[in-house]
């Protein structure tokens, strides 16, 4: 039997330049490059799907950060999922399908101790990405861990149809919470939440203002916010906390193309009047919590119980519009790269 022949060369995405305000299609360049041999303790893997998300805006900046920046001239990184076809390491072997961080690109050289095998037959693959993977414990996270969610909580997400926003909603709703509310940016997400997703209310942000809407929405207040947005969302949120609120700030995409700095919530002096916490967390810190997260989600997806979608844009040569689609909200539920 003859061994497979192995690839030469991929196509991956490079950084040209760092973007000032809007990404541009000049900052970037699909480049045709060499596929080296797995060295020892290495895999090869064909990357199937690709990840992209609002947090690369950030890694596109030189300004220090929690992660560090792209390098300019090189293959961008995200997540990914894939197909082991050549093995230098103990523990996978060609055939295995494993989760890993070298994304944007069609083949990926990974030190075995940085991929994580996942099985295909539990769960689609793509959904490693998303529901059950780094985006699903976001949320997980989040909202039991930071926010310190408990039964009864009223619960405003914003976001809410994006991948991470929609888990929470509906983790609190399976977790017993009193309401659940979900902001999203079209009558159509807005009506996907309510009736799909099982939230209580929603409502599009784009039709008036967030804190009238919010008021309106929740008219007995919020115990718990999942920050998805920032901004005017994160002022109404406080202007409807309650005794004990808590903030959980995730992401703030509606300023990671400003050039200036956004200006902050005019009324952060009503947390003295009711004791509120605004935290912010990432889920880097949480990964302990990923078996527990997995054993209690796991069900939940395979029953039905939790619902998901994913938005796929098929091929590499479009991973930049599928990565600027989700920074203009294109996207419902998990943006997703097939390839």
């Amino acid at each position: 039997m003859t061994a497979p022949t192995l690839p030469t060369t991929g196509r991956e995405w490079h950084l040209l330049s760092r973007p000032v305000g809007w990404p541009k299609p000049e900052d970037f360049a699909l480049v045709e490059t060499e596929v080296p041999a797995p060295a020892e303790g290495q895999v090869l893997v064909r990357n199937k799907y690709l990840s992209v998300d609002p947090y690369m805006r950030g890694r596109m900046s030189a300004a220090k950060s929690y992660v560090a920046p792209y390098e300019l001239g090189k293959a961008m990184q995200g997540g990914a999922v894939g197909e082991v076809v050549a093995s230098n390491a103990d523990g996978i072997a060609a055939g295995d399908h494993v989760l890993h961080f070298f994304g944007w690109r069609e083949y990926a050289v990974v030190d075995a101790r940085n991929a994580v095998k996942v099985d295909p037959e539990a769960a689609p693959l793509s959904a490693y990405l998303g529901v059950l993977g780094m985006t699903g414990l976001t949320a997980y996270a989040g909202l039991l861990r930071t926010a310190s969610f408990k039964e009864g909580d009223s619960v405003f997400v914003s976001g809410a149809a994006g991948a991470v926003g929609s888990q929470v909603g509906q983790l609190a709703k399976l977790k017993g919470a009193s309401r659940v509310i979900g902001s999203a940016g079209s009558d159509e997400k807005v009506k996907l939440l309510v009736e799909e997703y099982g939230f209580d209310a929603a409502f599009n942000y784009k039709t008036g203002p967030v804190s009238e809407q919010l008021r309106a929405a929740a008219p007995d207040g919020v115990d718990v916010y999942f920050d998805n947005v920032g901004g005017d969302h994160l002022e109404a949120a406080i202007g409807s906390l309650n005794r004990d609120g808590r903030i959980a700030v995730c992401g703030m995409i509606s300023v990671y193309n400003n050039t200036e700095p956004a200006p902050g919530p005019r009324n952060l002096a009503r947390l003295i009047q009711t004791r509120g916490r605004i935290e912010g967390f990432l889920v880097g810190d949480h990964y302990d919590l990923q078996p527990q997260f997995v054993q209690e989600v796991g069900p939940w997806v395979r029953s039905g119980e939790l619902k998901y979608r994913e938005t796929v844009v098929e091929g590499i040569e479009n991973n930049l519009e599928a990565f600027l689609g989700v920074l203009r909200g294109d996207n419902t539920g998990k943006m997703i790269v097939k390839l």
